[in-house]
């Protein structure tokens, strides 16, 4: 069934309960994830987390790569999540915190198997919200928190011209291969050319620890390598590659 996200309305919906989550498996089919800033440390030290760009409005995202594969999870594995962290915008279903009217809401998604006549209710008899609405209401704004903190992070890496196009070669171990397009990375030498009075901000800001979580995460392409053997289309290698310019594909096609 679809995903619908609906505002969640203490009216409406005072008889809704939530089951714990602890089954990540919703999350199967997703090969990226949103990741914001806040966690870029412990992700970083699990999975690959990159930058890519939105083709229809041209917007830069950093997502977490769960896979290599479309609609592949390769956290996903053997009914439970392999791996120490999981990236928050999977935590936080079936809920999610977006605009409603002139201020941001908290929205559910009424499809969700999490959605049960058992569970956690959301309303007290009074129509307050019980401790685990209000826990889960604190971790959406400190999500919406860290994602705006994003926003001028990927902004400021984009104004300083930072990234840099980068593809993963993939060979499988039934002899097939194809490359993985369309994602970015901090390029490391325009960020050493930086004056130092914009490292400086840089460091300030909290950016400059985060552009290196970033290009440290690539060394976890190998974990998911790892992950690929409980796949059902496991990987042999993996391999970063600089995406070729215009004037040197040309020459190579010569």
């Amino acid at each position: 069934m679809a995903i619908n996200y609906i505002p969640l309305d203490k009216d409406k919906h005072q008889d809704i309960k939530i089951l714990p989550q602890l089954d990540l498996g919703f999350s199967k089919e997703t090969h990226l994830a949103a990741a914001t800033i806040r966690e870029f440390a412990q992700l970083a030290s699990t999975m690959p987390v990159v930058f890519i760009e939105d083709p229809s409005n041209k917007n830069v995202h950093t997502v977490a790569m769960l896979g290599l594969d479309q609609n592949k999870n390769l956290f996903w594995a053997e009914d439970k999540w392999q791996g120490p962290h999981v990236p928050l915008n999977i935590q936080r279903y079936p809920f999610d915190i977006r605009p409603d009217g002139e201020h941001l809401g908290v929205f559910f998604d009424e499809n969700s198997h999490l959605v049960a006549e058992q569970g956690e209710a959301l309303f007290t008899e009074a129509g307050e919200p019980t401790d685990f609405l209000k826990n889960r209401q604190q971790f959406l704004a400190e999500l919406a928190n860290s994602e705006m903190l994003n926003q001028r992070f990927i902004k400021r890496v984009v104004e300083l011209d930072l990234l840099e196009q980068i593809q993963i070669g993939i060979q499988y171990q039934d002899g097939t291969a194809r490359n993985v397009t369309g994602i970015m990375s901090i390029d490391e030498k325009k960020l050493n050319g930086l004056d130092d009075a914009v490292v400086v901000e840089l460091h300030k800001a909290g950016f400059l620890g985060a552009m290196y979580a970033l290009m440290m995460s690539l060394a976890q392409l190998n974990r998911l390598v790892e992950l690929s053997n409980k796949s059902d289309k496991p990987i042999r290698t993996v391999q970063i590659r600089p995406v070729p310019k215009e004037g040197e594909e040309a020459k190579a096609d010569a």
